[in-house]
């Protein structure tokens, strides 16, 4: 196992990827990150970045040269080419960290776990998807299973939805709210009553590292599940996002149900809303992660506040007109808890 404290970023570009790249170089990380279109190597933010495609697997073995830890964050953008393009981007990363004896990190996903395993999920529950997505992910962790059989080590961390300052597609941006305007409105994906998990950004990426932290202390395979932030009854995290607007001089937004009827009309004739329809199911029923097992680990999971956590999140995505102090800064958001 290498012991240099030099990473490589997969999916630095997009919203766990880039945060994880950030917190591993404001700890003392050197990271590099992989972006095609790039003509020479260049350093960026302290960040070094690198001219490579992560479905490329020369690529990603170059990039990955010394490295200790890989972070496979990348996905294909939006639903488009799941079943084509998830599988081989994990056996080139796989293939570069058993070159180089590293630990892999992937951002998990509960799409992994069916009904059968619900309301209440801890990490040895049983994977029995229903969706196309989720059999994916759970032929995806067989495989990084079996790579930690083989000289690579592996660290999942499975969190709610994310939400955050730069978290880019989201429930939260793209469901609940509209990113670069005020609030007016505020959709309700889930049924009534109906408990959802949420997963601050910043809260998941200081986990990942400090489990990178641990790593030579934990199993070859290790998978950790998050409880973040838990809306019992699926009206809380509305509550905050009221909060948050109307502290800032907003008129307090009004609570709609999300169109699901639009999203079944046009699920036929575009691929991401069938895919978000196919979805639906959790949604429609509780499902939370127990993080016993990361407790245990970490003696307690990174936590921000959830208004906090909103604050930074509704200004980051230009949805308040307000300058931050340093006190609400995104980056204050992502201090330890006290």
């Amino acid at each position: 196992m290498a012991s240099t404290n030099v990473a490589l970023v997969l999916g630095a570009t997009g919203g766990i990827g880039g945060e994880v790249a950030r917190q591993l170089r404001d700890t003392g990380w050197q990271v590099r990150a992989l972006r095609r279109g790039l003509e020479l190597e260049t350093v960026r933010d302290g960040i070094t970045w690198m001219q490579g495609d992560a479905l490329n697997r020369d690529d990603v073995i170059r990039a990955a040269r010394g490295v200790a830890v890989i972070v496979h964050a990348v996905n294909p953008p939006g639903y488009r080419k799941w079943s084509e393009l998830v599988l081989p981007m994990i056996d080139n990363t796989i293939a570069a960290a058993i070159a180089e004896h590293a630990t892999i990190v992937l951002p998990g996903t509960v799409y992994n776990f069916g009904p059968d395993a619900f309301p209440v999920l801890p990490e040895t529950s049983p994977q029995n998807p229903v969706t196309r997505k989720g059999a994916i992910r759970v032929e995806l962790e067989r495989r990084l299973r079996a790579a930690s059989e083989r000289g690579a080590r592996v660290i999942i961390v499975r969190a709610g939805d994310f939400f955050g300052p730069k978290v880019g597609n989201s429930w939260f941006s793209q469901g609940l709210v509209k990113p670069g305007r005020p609030v007016r409105t505020i959709s309700l994906p889930g049924d009534a009553g109906i408990g959802h998990q949420w997963a601050y950004l910043p809260d998941v990426a200081r986990t990942m590292v400090a489990l990178l932290n641990r790593r030579q202390t934990l199993e070859p395979f290790a998978a950790f599940h998050m409880n973040g932030h838990w809306d019992a009854d699926g009206t809380q995290m509305a509550a905050a996002i009221e909060r948050v607007v109307t502290k800032h001089g907003g008129a307090q937004p009004k609570r709609r149900a999300f169109p699901w009827w639009l999203v079944q009309v046009a699920s036929p004739f575009v691929t991401t809303l069938r895919e978000l329809l196919e979805m639906r199911y959790l949604w429609r029923q509780p499902v939370r992660m127990s993080n016993d097992r990361l407790r245990a680990v970490l003696g307690e999971e990174p936590h921000t506040p959830l208004d906090t956590a909103v604050e930074a999140t509704l200004a980051g995505q230009g949805c308040l007109k307000v300058s931050l102090t340093s006190s609400e800064s995104p980056a204050a958001a992502r201090a330890p808890a006290k």
